[in-house]
């Protein structure tokens, strides 16, 4: 007998995904492929991203059903970048295609999210939270910065707005909605409070990456790089509220790395303050003792730092005490450790799904669609 699924398709920059998840919100399947970028080479074009998707997405959904059986109840998609009506990619139009061409063949629901969107749904999934009906999300990758203030829409909140438009005064607790509306969710409303004035996270670890000589993507190679640190330097860091700039630390990590060629000192900034790099008393750490894991990971903790300033003064500002984290900047291990050890001393909490669920995954379009189905359908 098939078994009943939901599908998730998402063609990001650098991924593309597909995720069949069941009627239960349980993983049933999945195939994912990273886009392949020359070596040495800083990115792809948009028209060179749309052909890598085209070949993949066959070769993917081939992987994921082989020897299965399914049967496909509705279609999530992520078809832009960001919930606003001026976002387009045309990477994500491989995706919507895919599965525009699906949908129709089967005669099956087809639901368009973003590509942030679905990493909100697929963080929240794997997460199972957080339980609040407002919080932050921190969305760090390659292409985005930006902390958004998240507040859940209910089902029960729908179901009375369309009984006070048709003019009835029936309660929404008396109608077919009953208690489950009072519990289930059906959107996030997204609000942007914070974001990079200038570099994204992902293209600042990019850029010291293959100033390192890693590949492109360069996250996970400088994740372990790291490892093998023995200090970190405390790298100039920018915040001011829920603003960010990563230009400033990024040329001085650039510079650093030049001048270590060289075998020219440079010393290092110590920062304390939540305004825009502080000069401190700090000792001055001479890069020519110091190897370069030290320098992959002094960019983690400058990373996290932000992170933990910005969060902190989001969280202040709009009186909330959770904050969930995705995005592939947020997969890595030793920046969520820093993000959850200093936020607990604020009394906010941190929830992160999966590492694996973390960076480029269609996940969130798959819990999208399945919630959207069992709901509705």
């Amino acid at each position: 007998m098939a078994e009943a699924v939901y599908l998730g398709i998402d063609t990001s920059c650098y991924t593309t995904s597909l995720f069949f998840m069941d009627r239960q919100g349980q993983p049933v399947a999945e195939a994912r492929r990273i886009l392949k970028v020359k070596p040495g080479g800083c990115g792809l074009q948009q028209s060179e991203m749309l052909y890598q998707h085209t070949r993949n997405l066959p070769e993917l959904m081939e992987e994921a059903v082989s020897e299965r059986d399914f049967s496909l109840l509705g279609i999530g998609v992520s078809s832009k970048p960001r919930p606003r009506e001026d976002s387009y990619m045309p990477a994500f139009l491989a995706g919507l295609g895919f599965a525009r061409s699906l949908a129709a063949l089967y005669r099956i629901p087809l639901w368009q999210i973003s590509h942030q969107e679905n990493h909100l749904e697929a963080a929240v999934w794997s997460a199972k939270g957080p339980e609040a009906d407002r919080f932050l999300f921190l969305h760090a990758s390659g292409g985005t910065t930006d902390l958004l203030l998240v507040e859940k829409e209910l089902v029960k909140d729908i179901a009375q707005s369309l009984i006070e438009d048709a003019g009835k005064t029936v309660k929404t607790e008396n109608n077919k909605f009953g208690e489950f509306a009072k519990q289930t969710v059906s959107n996030y409303k997204l609000t942007e409070i914070g974001s990079s004035l200038d570099l994204h996270a992902g293209q600042f670890v990019d850029r010291v990456g293959v100033a390192l000589g890693l590949s492109f993507p360069a996250g996970p190679a400088l994740e372990k790089l790291a490892e093998q640190h023995t200090e970190i330097l405390e790298i100039p860091v920018s915040v001011h509220k829920t603003k960010v700039s990563f230009s400033g630390p990024c040329t001085w990590v650039l510079r650093a790395i030049c001048n270590f060629e060289k075998n020219e000192p440079v010393s290092c900034q110590v920062t304390s303050a939540d305004t825009t790099i502080q000069n401190t008393t700090g000792i001055p750490q001479c890069l020519p003792g110091t190897r370069l894991p030290n320098l992959a990971a002094s960019v983690q903790w400058g990373l996290a730092e932000t992170f933990v300033r910005m969060i902190r003064n989001g969280a202040a500002e709009y009186n909330v005490k959770d904050v969930i984290l995705a995005g592939g900047v947020c997969a890595n291990r030793w920046i969520r450790k820093h993000i959850e050890d200093k936020l607990e001393k604020r009394s906010i909490r941190v929830w992160m799904p999966e590492n694996r669920y973390s960076g480029d995954n269609a996940s969130g379009c798959a819990a999208y669609a399945r919630r959207q189905g069992e709901q509705h359908g």
